[in-house]
């Protein structure tokens, strides 16, 4: 087991018995989602953006226009911190101090550097894409380079990072207990519908097995 050493950047305070900083478990997280998002300064202002993105062991792979102010930014601070969140039940007690929301979430530190290697920028790309659906990138047409001298891909480094879980039921008052109200959990999850073919597609082009695949994974 390894992980992330604990420093006054990526260290739990508030719900500390909650926190891990397992790299396994951290990485459990960011594969199960693939949006998240991101913290950067411009002109002074704070701002918050969600971006899709890719890993790749200790690397997470972002992109968009060479022009895009959030990727600029960071690179011209190299440094990034982001952090993927899944909500997975709403936390109903007698009491409104005690609601609470059952999660996953993981908060990740780094350096950033810009990717411009032809190769290693395909690679990035593909990265992205396969981590919002495995097998998606092999299915669809190859770049062309007009479309990847266009793309700006930034590489984040994952220096440190820590992740908060809380998968536990109603944490009531003692004296609210016999009260005559309900309470208790109410899961939520992430669901697929049947895909919908695109109006232009030609008629005999089935869904591809990928697409079924994470359809079945997923639907309800």
């Amino acid at each position: 087991m390894k992980n992330y050493d604990i420093s006054a950047v990526n260290k739990v305070k508030r719900g500390a018995n909650r926190a891990t900083y397992d790299v396994e478990k951290i990485n459990t997280i960011l594969d199960a989602g693939f949006v998240g998002y991101v913290s950067y300064i411009y002109e002074n202002k704070a701002i918050c953006l969600p971006m899709a993105y890719g890993r790749d062991g200790n690397k997470i792979y972002l992109h968009g226009s060479h022009k895009n102010r959030m990727l600029l930014a960071l690179l011209e601070n190299k440094e990034i911190s982001m952090t993927v969140m899944h909500l997975d039940a709403l936390v109903l007690a007698r009491s409104g101090l005690h609601h609470s929301v059952n999660y996953r979430s993981a908060t990740l530190f780094g350096t950033v550097q810009k990717t411009t290697d032809p190769v290693s920028k395909e690679k990035a790309l593909k990265c992205v894409v396969d981590h919002m659906m495995p097998g998606r990138w092999d299915g669809i047409r190859p770049m062309h380079k007009k479309e990847l001298d266009g793309t700006l891909v930034v590489e984040m480094t994952i220096t440190t990072a820590s992740a908060k879980i809380r998968d536990v039921g109603v944490k009531d008052e003692n004296a609210d207990l016999e009260l005559p109200i309900w309470a208790g959990l109410l899961p939520l999850k992430q669901v697929a519908e049947f895909p919908i073919s695109d109006d232009l597609l030609p008629k005999d082009i089935a869904v591809p097995e990928h697409v079924l695949t994470y359809y079945e994974n997923l639907k309800q």
